[in-house]
Order: C-alpha cells, then structure tokens, then sequence
C-alpha cells in the first residue's frame, strides 16, 4: 500500500518510537501515584517528555506542557477553559471542527459571539480583517496554523502579532504542523498551543497537549485525582496538575519522546523540505492532468504537505475508492471535518480528495499516485 493520509495519522513511525512504547508498558508504573522505582520512572519519563516538548515548541517552561489524548481535547480545554462568557472571538473559515465546535458551544450556552475571517475561493485570508473584527468585548483570537483541507498556512507570527497588539488571548491549533514545521511561541506570541502526538510528530496515538504561556488563566475542563493535594475539594491550581486530572497515558508519552527525539536527530528544517519536495512534486504532476481541479493556494511556497483535488467524473469518495482498490493507494474524500473550508472552496457538496505526504514518503510513491490519477482521469 501507499500510504498517503498522513494529515490523518503518520501509518509508518521511527523504529525507537516502537521501542519506547514497548518498553514502557513492561517497566513504567503511575506517574505521581507512588514513591517506588516504577511509578518515579514513569514520573521522570513524562517530565522528560515536557521538558522536549517545550524545546521543541519554544515554551519557557515544561510544567506548562500539558498531556491530553489529542489536540481535540487540547482545544476543548483551551477554548472552554480561558474563553469568558458573553465575550467575543474571532476565528476563521480555515478551522477543523476540533475548533468550531467548541466555539459554536460556547455560542450557545455561554453567550460568547463569534467573528470569522473569510475565505476565498483560493482558501486564502486577508489578514486585515482580524483587526477590522476586533470588538470592545474581543477576548481572543483562535486560529489553525495550517488548513487540514487544502494545506494553506496561516502567518502566525503575524496573527500572534495582532493578538499582542490588541491585549487578546491567541490560541493556535497545530495540529498539521507541530513536527514538521518550525514553531515558536515566544517569538510567534502564541497563549496556547494545542498539538497532537499521532501525526507529524510520529508518535503513538492516544497522545498530544497543549503548551501554555506563564500568566495565561485556564479552568480545568475536567477535575480529579492527580496523586498530589487530595485532601483538597477543588482541583490543584499549579500547572500541569490543573489541567491533567487522571491517570497519563505513560505509555503514549514516552513514544512521543522518542518521537520528538528522532525528529531532533533529523532535524525539522530537514522533515519540512522534504515534505514539501514531495508536496510540489506530486502537485506539479497532477496540475497539469485535464479534468483535475487542486484546490488551494501554493504560490507563496509555504504550504502543509497536502493536496486536495477532484477528478472529473467521480465523486470524491467513488475517486478514493478507486484509488484504494486499483491502485492500493490510501487518500482521504469528503469534507475533512472542515465544514466552512469546503463552503469557501465551493466543494461542500462534492467533497475532496486529500493526498497528504509524511516524511517516510518517496518520490516513486508520489510518481504512482500521479499516475494513477492520470489513469482515472482519463476514464471520467
């Protein structure tokens, strides 16, 4: 098989990753639940893991990297937690529903109104309008760093700038981003940063966090044990026992620092240019097919490493189909939980085809693909 849906989850994972997985679940115990040797080496094993995540992601400090299952309970908690009622945010038509949702809740039980900065046909934003939408009440700016649809990037750094500007709270979902492109939270003026293990940072599902400025206020999304204070009837008010009720997933993390290892072994500037080699590549193939429409905006040359197309003749998901059983290669179709994308692209009804490239991809893997969405189209 050819596996390229790795906006979805990376399928292939560094042999370590594996390794400290393995490992893990035959010596680690419960981290902060005991004083013996397994329950402190699992509790040095998630500080490890903080203390590279915070490198990584440019956050002063490791007790504000915070684990979650995924980057959709990150924002959940980040969203829920330090977005007032009966205040107003802004967000944009790029967003997964990991972020929509938890805005359009917050819309209807909390009163909190919502702005959002619009779309072309291209995917594209004009960054003038966040500040032409800021309001009185403006609490906060909640942004992706990079379309799941199409790979269009947002300038977060520029966005961040805003935010700092104007005194708001600035969340960044990195979903499609965090591992395969530089991020800094200082210098990008990032609040909160939510991040999932499972994709390009290559590590084991089940895992991600959030990173969160010193200063910025969250109340926990969930309460409970935490090993520490348990006298108290209110959930400990220090980072990361805030917002970590309940048992980690040990196991997980540990993979996610071996990941985050491997990734620093290689190098991210490394990861990216290749990514994006094999991104170009397979776009430059497949724009000159007639009867494929790619959707998106590749001219300014900083793009996610994904293609979103449509062949014509086939429904997207008839398109993906064929491609699985003809040709073994694994695509996403539909609507990517990317409602607002799809509606500004004018796919909303027919859906698209998503090729996402990983860094254990090769060049012959993309060549087939091109071929073989040559061959469909020729008989659509």
């Amino acid at each position: 098989m050819i596996y390229l849906d790795n906006a979805a989850t990376t399928l292939r994972k560094p042999p370590q990753v594996i390794e400290a997985v393995v490992q893990a679940m035959s010596a680690l115990g419960n981290a902060s639940r005991g004083t013996h040797a397994v329950s402190l080496d699992a509790s040095r094993t998630v500080y490890q893991a903080r203390v590279k995540l915070a490198q990584l992601f440019g956050c002063r400090r490791p007790d504000h990297v915070v684990f979650t299952c995924n980057a959709t309970e990150a924002l959940n908690i980040a969203i829920c937690g330090a977005i007032e009622p009966a205040s107003h945010v802004i967000t944009t038509d790029l967003e997964h529903n990991s972020v929509l949702r938890p805005l359009y809740r917050l819309q209807a039980e909390k009163q909190v109104e919502l702005s959002f900065v619009a779309a072309d046909r291209r995917g594209n934003i004009d960054y003038a309008d966040f500040e032409k939408l800021i309001r009185p009440d403006t609490r906060a700016i909640v942004c992706t760093h990079a379309s799941n649809l199409t790979g269009n990037m947002v300038d977060v750094a520029r966005v961040g700038h805003i935010a700092k500007k104007h005194g708001l709270l600035f969340i960044v979902d990195a979903s499609q981003t965090a591992g395969s492109v530089p991020i800094d939270m200082e210098a990008m003026n990032i609040d909160i940063l939510c991040f999932t293990g499972h994709k390009a940072l290559m590590g084991p599902q089940g895992t991600g966090g959030m990173c969160i400025r010193e200063g910025v206020s969250i109340r926990p999304w969930k309460v409970g044990g935490t090993g520490v204070q348990t006298y108290s009837q209110t959930q400990p008010q220090q980072l990361p026992a805030l917002l970590e009720a309940g048992t980690l997933n040990g196991h997980g993390i540990a993979g996610l620092a071996a990941a985050v290892d491997y990734i620093n072994s290689v190098g991210i500037d490394a990861i990216q240019a290749k990514e994006r080699f094999l991104t170009r590549r397979f776009l430059d193939g497949v724009s000159r097919i007639e009867g494929v429409t790619v959707y998106g905006d590749f001219s300014d040359g900083q793009h996610a490493p994904i293609v979103a197309l449509n062949i014509r003749g086939y429904e997207s998901g008839e398109a993906a189909d064929e491609l699985a059983e003809t040709y073994g290669i694994a695509t996403r179709p539909g609507a990517h939980c990317a409602p607002r994308m799809h509606q500004a692209l004018g796919t909303a009804e027919l859906g698209a085809v998503r090729f996402s490239f990983g860094w254990f991809n090769e060049a012959k893997e993309v060549d087939a693909a091109i071929r073989a969405v040559k061959e469909l189209a020729s008989c659509g």
